[in-house]
């Protein structure tokens, strides 16, 4: 475990000197090859990196300053050990300090018998049937290099092996796989696909244990149809997916280059699964099991997994280590936050990922994985300045603004790190931490109101909203473009 406060500025790791004048690196300076440490730094890292993973060791971080710490060249060292980063401002002080404290105590947590909820020294191998082969994974893994006919010649992530190495699991651990066709000619209907991952670990109790599991897949005859293929997609699952592929490939491609293959596939995917007349965008619809995959990658453009502006290289490096190591359901929150409505007017429910959503009467909870935001319209948040909440016969007002605490709490029970907590009023500072994962539906461009009505939910941006990205692509996927 390693706990760090500072930039390293001596030896064959150094990110940045002890010069004042010399600044650390920046996402323009890295890509531009500008970064005079960089290059050492992450061979150096890299051949630590190694040695942690022959020697069988885990390497959990806990990076706590204000500014840069240079985790960008150390990613090497937990990402392919299976450990644990925690990147936050402060080891303590104030409320900000309990995101080290609790996500350094949720490593510790025990199962009801009394055992660290880990496993240790693991190994996946992956063995698939002779018509596809395995092209590689994402995830916090260290390839074993073990060749065989199961490896593809197609390297996706860290590919050419078929068994790759995991110094530490815990309950959330998750790797990708992606897989390419090779034998199409034996492919048809009434036959399967056959695949089986096998999984050893040892347990905290000392116990060598291996999980088997075996998998047959339908195929299916694309040239007669695609209703089976359609009915067998998971959306939400091909959403992390993607996510995960387009986040790893930005690491060493150009980003214009990721989203205009991030744009190619996603027409590719509507125009071979949408109905449609040609020409005619109007006609264009989706099957129910792909209508929401174009609302994901809407969001993954969006997000900060592509979009490095305001962002460090070192929060950029954790934010990509944590898509590619959680599950399906947090990773999607990590995409698509999630936003939940109290109001007066009735229970809690969740409200569209829009600023349409905002209101003066409302209070908003928004959870994007690495930050919880709970933000208080400017009529409910003067009834709190005023203290109408402590007040008799207002205790409507107080449970409205005691229930966003109360699912707060729950919404980060299990979660590993712990995230940000960050409480903020309607046109406060910090309220752009909700507006920035807002839909822009109401913008300057197309907005009516003037300075009255509904003019408290305006966005000043450039930025497209959700309705003319979707009615772009109908119009490219009806094309055939």
């Amino acid at each position: 475990m390693l706990f760090i406060g500072g930039a390293c500025t001596l030896g064959p790791g150094q990110v940045v000197s002890t010069n004042l004048e010399e600044r650390i690196r920046s996402h323009q300076e890295l890509t531009g090859g500008n970064a005079p440490h960089y290059a050492a730094a992450d061979k150096f890292y890299s051949w630590l990196a190694d040695r942690l993973v022959k020697n069988g060791h885990c390497m959990d971080v806990f990076a706590c300053a204000l500014d840069q710490l240079g985790l960008c060249e150390m990613r090497h060292c937990w990402e392919r050990t299976g450990g644990t980063l925690v990147n936050h401002e402060a080891f303590k002080g104030g409320s900000q300090g309990d995101v080290f404290v609790q996500s350094l105590m949720k490593i510790f947590e025990t199962d009801d018998e009394g055992h660290l909820k880990m496993g240790y020294g693991a190994k996946v191998e992956v063995l698939t049937s002779r018509e596809y082969k395995v092209s590689g994974c994402v995830g916090s893994v260290a390839s074993l290099g073990q060749k065989g006919p199961q490896v593809g010649e197609v390297e996706i992530g860290i590919g050419g092996t078929k068994a790759w190495n995991i110094g530490a699991l815990n309950p959330n651990t998750t790797i990708a796989f992606f897989f390419e066709i090779v034998n199409t000619e034996q492919m048809g209907d009434n036959r399967q696909l056959y695949m089986q991952i096998t999984s050893t670990y040892q347990h905290p109790s000392g116990q060598q244990r291996m999980r088997v599991t075996t998998q047959a897949i339908n195929q299916t005859d694309t040239t007669k149809g695609l209703d089976a293929l359609s009915r067998g997609f998971d959306q939400e699952a091909a959403a992390v997916l993607t996510a995960r592929l387009v986040s790893h490939r930005a690491r060493t491609e150009e980003a214009f280059d990721v989203m205009r293959w991030l744009d190619r596939m996603l027409i590719r995917v509507c125009g071979k699964f949408g109905t449609f007349q040609k020409d005619v965008a109007t006609s264009f619809n989706l099957p129910v099991n792909f209508s929401i995959f174009p609302q994901f990658i809407f969001h993954l453009r969006r997000s900060q997994f592509l979009q490095v502006f305001n962002s460090s290289p070192d929060e950029t490096i954790q934010f990509r280590q944590e898509l590619n190591k959680q599950n399906v359901s947090q990773a999607l929150v990590m995409i698509q936050p999630t936003l939940i409505c109290y109001s007066l007017a009735g229970p809690p429910q969740p409200v569209l990922l829009d600023n349409t959503s905002i209101a003066p009467d409302r209070v908003l909870l928004l959870d994007a994985f690495f930050w919880v935001t709970i933000w208080t319209g400017e009529t409910i948040a003067a009834w709190r300045n005023q203290g109408y909440h402590n007040m008799p016969g207002y205790e409507n007002v107080k449970q409205l603004l005691e229930e966003p605490q109360q699912d707060l709490k729950e919404l980060i029970g299990d979660r590993t790190p712990v995230p940000r907590i960050i409480e903020t009023d309607q046109h406060k500072s910090q309220a752009r931490f909700l507006l920035a994962k807002l839909n822009p539906a109401v913008t300057q461009a197309n907005a009516n109101t003037g300075y009255g009505g509904q003019a408290s939910e305006l966005v000043y941006t450039d930025d497209v909203s959700l309705q003319v990205f979707l009615d772009h692509l109908a119009k490219l996927a009806v094309q055939g473009t």
